[in-house]
Formats: structure tokens, sequence, C-alpha cells
């Protein structure tokens, strides 16, 4: 099948850009979906400096690797949440503790991502979105219709100006359902597009390893959802409940064995692409199959040269032929 497999380099901003670049594609990956921290991706110097642009591009052209997405999750996890000190970890110093001016910072950094990413010829950004009431998800004390109501209101009020500027550059925002997102299921995604008017520049970036211990079938996403659809993350999660652990996590970190579900390396979980691919192909997805590495039971770059094998192996096209047309005996 033609379309690309990537690399999110959201797990690996900890290596230098183009060291990064040299090892993906020596593990056979055709290119990155370029996160926005660490070194990989400034989107004010990408929206407003084309030297910088033109550095990046050349990089990814000396190791023979494309970009069809930019990743901005951290600032549009600021846009939209209920402020609390977690949120100090992805701003600069000086907005520590201030929740309006995080807001406004993000809200303009966001704005930055969307020329940022037609600078550099990737018409999708992918991230999260926040949430002004995931923190009340269980509803004890009551978490009434109307608080839910105005959170999907403020997330418009919010969220409209940036996509307007997404609309002015031709990018298109694809949220990662997930949770602490304001969309974190098939129910709330609905909920979601119904708040925006359906409005094209709003999609979703797939991801399976944050439907399928919820209970969610993942594939049936993309059925739903087929049409906007518009990048999807390969990602896998193993659950494992066993009757003690349950899917709360117990404030167990990621990697503990006695949690009831983990991250895993493709292949080592319990989604089923196969199905995934399948539904895809129903869907006419052609975009990129990024790999999110993330296993904490594993060495990352042998998971890495693996998880890309594996999604070149299962990324299969669909049939052109019609197997009961036009019999002839």
């Amino acid at each position: 099948m033609s379309r690309p497999v990537t690399l999110f380099t959201g797990q690996w901003a900890d290596l230098p850009f183009e060291e990064l670049c040299k090892k993906v594609s020596s593990w056979g990956y055709d290119g990155l979906e370029i996160a926005c921290w660490g070194d990989h991706m400034d989107v004010r110097k990408a929206a407003t400096d084309p030297e910088y642009v033109k550095e990046k591009k050349a990089i990814l052209k000396k190791y023979h690797l494309g970009c069809w997405a930019l990743g901005a999750h951290l600032s549009g996890q600021c846009v939209g949440d209920r402020y609390d000190e977690r949120l100090d970890a992805f701003v600069p110093d000086a907005l520590k503790g201030k929740p309006d001016e995080i807001r406004k910072w993000a809200t303009e950094e966001m704005k930055f991502t969307a020329q940022a990413a037609k600078n550099m010829d990737c018409y999708v950004v992918t991230g999260f979105m926040g949430s002004p009431v995931w923190k009340f998800w269980y509803s004890f004390p009551p978490t009434t219709e109307e608080m839910v109501e105005n959170a999907f209101q403020k997330i418009k009020e919010w969220w409209t100006p940036i996509l307007n500027e997404f609309d002015a550059h031709g990018v298109k925002f694809a949220l990662e359902v997930h949770p602490t997102e304001i969309a974190f299921d098939i129910y709330t995604a609905e909920r979601l597009l119904k708040t925006f008017e359906r409005r094209p520049a709003l999609g979703f970036n797939f991801d399976p390893s944050h439907l399928i211990w919820q209970g969610i079938q993942p594939h049936l996403f993309i059925r739903d959802f087929a049409d906007r659809v518009y990048h999807v993350h390969m990602k896998d999660a193993g659950v494992t409940l066993d009757g003690r652990a349950g899917i709360l996590g117990s404030h167990l970190p990621f990697g503990d064995v006695r949690r009831g579900w983990n991250f895993r390396s493709l292949g080592h979980g319990s989604v089923n692409f196969e199905e995934i691919i399948r539904e895809l192909n129903a869907a006419s997805y052609s975009g990129p199959l990024s790999v999110e590495w993330e296993d904490n039971g594993m060495e990352r770059e042998f998971g890495a040269k693996e998880a890309a094998d594996f999604v070149k192996k299962i990324n299969f096209s669909p049939s052109t032929i019609a197997f009961d047309g036009d019999m002839k005996n």
C-alpha cells in the first residue's frame, strides 16, 4: 500500500532532530510526524523564518524522509484545559502558575503552528484540545449536564479563532481522541463535531491504544468517522485485567506489571490491527500510518525498528477485483 509509514517524534524529543532522522531512516521509515517540542520543531520560527524551514527540510531530504504532519499536543492541551500545576511542565518558565497567560500563549502557539505546517508543506496538525470538564468525568459529586455543555461551549469559544487560522492556511487539525480531552470516546467525539457544526477544519487523529482499554473496539471509530480521520497513529496497548487490577490504573506508573493495561509496542498488545487496516481501506484513507512508540518494557530502538516492519507488513491494499462478478461458466 502507498500509505507512508512514519514515526511520531514526541517520545524521542530527548534526541537532536538530525540524530533522530538518521536513526529513523536506518530503521526503514518513510518519514516523521514532527513533534513541536524539544529541538524538533519551533513553530514560531517555522512560521516566520524561511531559513529555519529550509534547514529542517534539508535534514529530512538528507535522510530520504518526508513529513506529512506536525504534532502540537502540549500547546493544544493548554488551550482548553482547566488549569492545574501539571500544565506548567508544558509552558515557558515565565508563565508557570498563570492560567490566563498560559491559555493566551497556547492560543498564539497553535495559530503559529498552522502557519508552520503550511510552510513545512504539511496540511495536518495532530494534537490535543484539553478539557474544562475531564476532571469531573466521574459523576460524584454530581457532574451536571449543564457543566458538560458549558465545557463543550468553552472549547468552541477558545478553539474557533484557532481553527479560523487553520482554515486561512488550508491546514486541518486532527484531535487525538484521548482521556483528558473534551472528546475521549465515540459519543464525545460525535458531540464535539456537532458542537462545531461539523466544520471541515476539525477532524481526528485516530489512535487505537486510547480506545481499546476503555472497552471500545477501535475499528468502529473509523467506521463512524470515516470522513473525519485525518491522520492515524499506530499504537498498541495490552489489556491485562486479572481480577485484581482495574482499568483506572491504581495510581501505578506506566510499565508497572500490576496495572490492568499498559502501552505496548506494535503487535504485542490487544489491538487488532488487521481490522483497523480493513476499515481504513473501506474509508479510502491514504494518509500516513504514524507509529507512536511507547513501551516501558522494551528497549525503544529495538521496538521502533520492529514496529516499522510490523506496519509495513500489515499495510495491505483493498481488493480491486469483484470476485463474484462477471462469472463465466
